[in-house]
């Protein structure tokens, strides 16, 4: 079996911490940018000549762009070298920012966002990869620990920065903050990494046009379906059809064609493939529920933007304190029992927030939040530290850009998903609810308060608490829904292995 190549002498090999730190830096970078221009739309809309329908494909250029670009990792590691495909990144992640911020239209916002989302989708990838080689299998779950903080907390920080961005100077500025890290990255990258050679392999053109096709497809079948209430539209309906047929060709392409985009062993590996499901499903709950949290908190009990922010910031907490810790216990406790821990720890933060009610503080959202980041943070260092552990070195980094695609298209699933959800769920809460306003439930509301107020004051009135109480009942079932996601992971327990530490792995500090 081909194992990894030395890496090129040029220079003697930095530190695992300093490599790690340089990779979590673009990581992080990238992974923010998904999230940071969330709350800023609101701004973007009148500067660029948007309607409210069309500015969302500022959101959707850059994550189907990512999702396409990023199954080509593997193969432009090895076609540019690792630590060139690396810096070519950051550089043209960097650019397009700057492009971002200048934008004057619509049409240019969304053709800058696809570039910065091809040339930043290698970034994470690359950065897991470069992570697992530095360190020695033993010290895996620790390197995992500090990698993962940039990846797991940039989608927590995202609005909060991108809202103090808005706020305190202009929305161009969540794209001009890459600037100073984008420059800093490219320089520390430029002097500290390595770079591994690796076999040559041909270019899988039709395999990487049927997942790019299908990946394509599914996200924006994912992101356009609530807007055209899904398969009552034909055009969900062709996405939908698109998706699932050039997956399947590119899954029977994968196992039959010799040299595919994937390499078979890794569809082989039951730890791989376990590894794959939960990170989709981790991405569901991540992604699902910080997105929803934001509009709640704002709309429903009148936080202003930056407190909103704020009030996330627990779980970012949670979530790193989780992660050092797991990193330094996941070497004497078996990984499985820390997942179940993370897994319980995150189902337990689901059901607490099943439990809000519009009339409480903001002591319910943090504790529950630094809860739920406190298991995720659990999960994904144990997860990564077992998904790997039996993987031959040089399928990491085509391994890790599939893990990054999925958790990404997870991220997509969970937003679509939950959004949908709660829509429905508040329909109908409000016919239930509105269908019990009578002049007899509801005595406070006679005529002399009709005709004080006037009757149109009155029934807005009603309807506004109506529509506040239906969109909370519909949080609610978005959270209990979330809660039995969260429980039925844990069967995929069963599937995992433990692997045998019988000798260190292969790594770039030796």
């Amino acid at each position: 079996m081909a194992t990894l190549a030395p890496a090129v002498p040029a220079r003697a090999p930095a530190s695992p911490i300093i490599i790690t730190i340089v990779v979590m830096l673009g990581s992080f970078m990238t992974i923010l940018d998904s999230t940071i221009a969330n709350v800023a739309l609101p701004h973007m809309q009148p500067s660029l000549g948007a309607a409210s329908d069309t500015i969302a494909w500022v959101l959707t250029s850059y994550i189907v762009a990512t999702a396409i670009a990023t199954p080509l990792t593997g193969w432009l590691s090895e076609k540019l070298g690792r630590r060139q495909l690396f810096l070519w990144s950051v550089a043209g992640f960097t650019l397009a920012s700057m492009a971002c911020g200048l934008a004057q239209s619509l049409e240019q916002m969304v053709f800058f966002r696809m570039l910065q989302g091809a040339a930043g989708a290698t970034l994470a990838p690359l950065g897991q990869a470069y992570v697992l080689d530095a360190w020695p299998r033993e010290k895996h779950g620790k390197a995992m620990a500090y990698w993962g903080v940039g990846i797991m907390v940039g989608p927590i920080l995202g609005p909060v920065i991108g809202g103090w961005l808005t706020e305190s100077f202009d929305w161009r500025w969540v794209f001009f903050i890459n600037l100073p890290f984008g420059i800093l990255t490219f320089f520390l990258g430029t002097a500290i990494l390595p770079d591994v050679s690796a076999r040559v392999r041909r270019f899988d053109l039709i395999g990487f046009a049927l997942l790019g096709l299908g990946v394509g497809a599914a996200q924006l079948c994912l992101d356009r379906g609530q807007q055209l209430d899904w398969f009552a539209s034909w055009e969900v309906r062709l996405e939908a059809g698109i998706a699932i047929a050039a997956l399947w060709a590119f899954g029977v392409h994968v196992f039959t064609t010799s040299g595919a985009l994937i390499d078979k062993r890794m569809l082989q590996d039951r730890n791989v493939m376990t590894g794959f499901m939960f990170i989709t499903l981790v991405g569901m709950l991540l992604v699902g529920t910080t997105a929803l949290l934001p509009t709640m908190l704002e709309n429903l009990f009148g936080y202003p933007v930056i407190e909103t922010g704020m009030l996330q910031m627990p779980r970012g907490f949670g979530m790193m304190l989780a992660m050092m810790t797991v990193g330094q216990v996941i070497g004497r406790v078996d990984p499985r029992i820390l997942i179940t821990i993370g897994l319980t720890l995150a189902a337990t933060a689901m059901y607490m927030m099943s439990l809000f009610s519009p009339q409480m503080g903001a002591t319910p959202f943090m504790v529950s939040g630094f809860i739920q980041g406190a298991g995720l943070g659990m999960i994904f260092v144990s997860l990564n530290t077992l998904a790997f552990a039996t993987l031959p070195p040089e399928l990491r980094t085509d391994a890790s850009g599939f893990y990054m695609l999925l958790r990404n298209l997870g991220g997509s699933i969970g937003i679509s998903l939950t959004v949908g959800v709660l829509a429905r769920q508040a329909q109908i809460s409000h016919a239930d609810i509105g269908s019990a306003l009578t002049p007899f439930t509801l005595p406070w509301a006679d005529s002399a308060l009709g005709k004080t107020l006037g009757a149109d004051a009155v029934i807005a009135m009603l309807d506004a608490s109506v529509n506040k109480q239906a969109a909370m009942i519909g949080y609610i079932d978005v959270f209990r829904m979330m809660f039995w996601v969260t429980v039925a992971m844990m069967p995929l327990l069963l599937l995992l292995r433990r692997p045998k530490q019988n000798g260190p792995a292969v790594h770039l500090a030796d």
